[in-house]
């Protein structure tokens, strides 16, 4: 127990000392000795009434000691009636008694107020022992949760490290495998050198002769495998959007490796000037191009660029011009007689498209229409230095019926629209000069295709579709034969 709780026990039990010796010596002083405390009604003591004198009006009326509801004493005397003597030594004694009571009640008061401070003062300090106890217990759970996360900080750390002993084990292991591989190749490569000095030099020369004749064969076979029968056009895939509705673009397929330039006509007639793109990669992504002014305009979309020149048709005309890229001058021009020209045979689109110049696998062509052929299809085989013809067929397919047309290895396809649901639908083959109907699909995106070249190195279709430059893919089947190889 703390010092002021032992203060406030020492208080109360003073007063109840006190209350104690005035209940039992203040009765003898005055000579009340005798007097017995009296009864309530009801058998219950009553401390209201004290003590009685024989004579009440010759003696001192006192009453028992109380306390009162702050718990003082309270000690209650009445003093006998005014007629009796006032010298009386009872009565001297008794004033001298009732100053010290209530001196003694005065220190009471003090002591009670210093009682009273004192508890006021424990209480404060209770409460703040209180707040500190709560303060240290905080502290101390505080502690360990601190411990608590920093353990389990550290073990997720250890959790986290644990993995990687194995990992360490298989690196050691397999830095030893690596030195055992080490060692073993270095043996390797002594019983190689070994063998090597016992069996002597080998005979490149056969080795290489043999390389080379399965080379030659090899090209062979290509060659005969690049020419084959369409049987399949890929979906289109869209370069470029640019120009007007009508066009042609084009890369040269006899072009040195390496060489990618593309070269750009937009319109179908009185315009003479041809862009060259650097590369496809160019074509694509910029409009940086070098402008060619060709000599004359051209007539339709069916310009050809062949080893390093274009051919094309004059305009208003039926003759055929070679123009040299190289030299910015014309090569060779030649007259294609009987040919239709001016919209005369044009294909469905219209457009000027009479003469119509194509390359594949086999050189330079023209497909057009005359009168002696009564406007149906012929087709020429030409010479691309001298542009003299070598070799002429007639088919009997409309010229104006045809949408485009493009050649494959000697045959020539032919597709039954320009707009709307295409499909190649004719053939010509010249090596049997015989004709088919086929059935290939070709999807015609942009609606309005005005012209379609192939070209035998990239072996894809070349297309002027609305505005748009378009590339096709195709598929060529060729059967080999044992004998072949």
């Amino acid at each position: 127990m703390s010092v002021p709780l032992l203060k406030i026990g020492v208080v109360l039990s003073t007063m109840a000392m006190i209350t104690n010796w005035m209940s039992q010596t203040l009765p003898s002083l005055v000579g009340l000795n005798t007097t017995k405390l009296a009864a309530a009604p009801g058998g219950i003591p009553d401390r209201s009434i004290g003590v009685l004198p024989a004579n009440p009006e010759e003696s001192w009326q006192v009453y028992s000691s109380a306390q009162d509801s702050e718990g003082r004493c309270i000690c209650t005397v009445v003093a006998p009636q005014q007629a009796m003597c006032s010298r009386d030594a009872r009565t001297k004694q008794l004033r001298q008694l009732l100053e010290k009571v209530q001196n003694m009640t005065q220190s009471i008061q003090v002591l009670d107020q210093r009682t009273q401070r004192d508890l006021q003062y424990v209480e404060k300090m209770e409460i703040q022992l209180r707040g500190l106890e709560t303060k240290f217990r905080q502290v101390e759970e505080s502690h360990k949760q601190n411990i608590a996360k920093q353990y389990k900080a550290i073990k997720t750390k250890m959790e986290e490290l644990r993995p990687l002993i194995p990992v360490l084990e298989e690196y050691k292991a397999d830095a030893k495998l690596v030195l055992q591989f080490k060692e073993e190749v270095q043996n390797l490569t002594s019983v190689l050198n070994e063998l090597q000095e016992e069996m002597g030099a080998y005979d490149y020369e056969e080795l290489q002769n043999r390389v080379s004749n399965l080379e030659e064969r090899l090209r062979a076979c290509m060659q005969k495998l690049a020419c084959g029968k369409l049987t399949g056009i890929s979906d289109p895939v869209t370069i470029k959007t640019s120009g007007s509705r009508f066009g042609s673009w084009m890369t040269d397929p006899l072009a040195p490796e390496g060489d990618t330039r593309v070269w750009y006509m937009d319109g179908y007639h009185n315009n003479r000037f041809v862009r060259e793109y650097k590369s496809m990669a160019d074509f694509m992504r910029s409009d940086n191009f070098t402008s060619h002014r060709l000599p004359h305009p051209w007539s339709g979309t069916g310009q050809v660029v062949y080893n390093g020149s274009i051919y094309f048709n004059k305009f208003q005309s039926h003759i055929i011009i070679k123009f040299d890229f190289r030299t910015s001058s014309i090569g060779k021009s030649r007259q294609l007689d009987y040919a239709g020209y001016n919209n005369m045979y044009h294909y469905a689109w219209g457009g000027h498209s009479d003469i119509d110049l194509m390359v594949d696998e086999g050189g330079l062509w023209a497909v057009y229409a005359t009168n002696q052929n009564a406007g149906n299809i012929v087709i020429s085989k030409l010479n691309p230095n001298t542009l003299q013809i070598i070799k002429t067929w007639t088919t009997n397919h409309p010229k104006r019926s045809a949408g485009e047309a493009f050649m494959i290895c000697g045959t020539l396809y032919v597709t039954n629209g320009y707009s709307g649901g295409t499909k190649v639908y004719y053939a010509f083959h010249t090596n049997s000069s015989t004709y088919e109907y086929i059935d290939i699909a070709f999807q015609n995106k942009y609606s309005h295709i005005s012209m379609l070249d192939y070209n035998p190195r990239d072996r894809a279709l070349y297309a002027w579709n609305n505005g748009h430059q378009v590339l096709y893919n195709v598929t060529l089947f060729h059967v080999v034969r044992s004998e072949e190889l």
